[in-house]
């Protein structure tokens, strides 16, 4: 049985394995270049679309 492609980090970022392309809220596409990319979901991140680990900074009621 294969494993999914996306894993959702309670708290965090949602994790993509394997190639994928992210579009951000601009309509930019970032293809993914690395085995497993990390994709914000707080939105707070100063590297969007990746996670750059802000979302461990906020008070635990504003994290995804």
């Amino acid at each position: 049985m294969s494993r999914p492609d996306v894993y959702l980090c309670p708290g965090g970022p949602m994790l993509l394995r394997g190639e994928h392309v992210v579009v951000d809220d601009d309509g930019t596409e970032h293809p993914t270049t690395r085995p497993v990319s990390a994709v914000c979901r707080c939105h707070k991140s100063r590297s969007k679309p990746w996670c750059d680990g802000t979302h461990k900074l906020l008070p635990e009621r504003l994290r995804p």
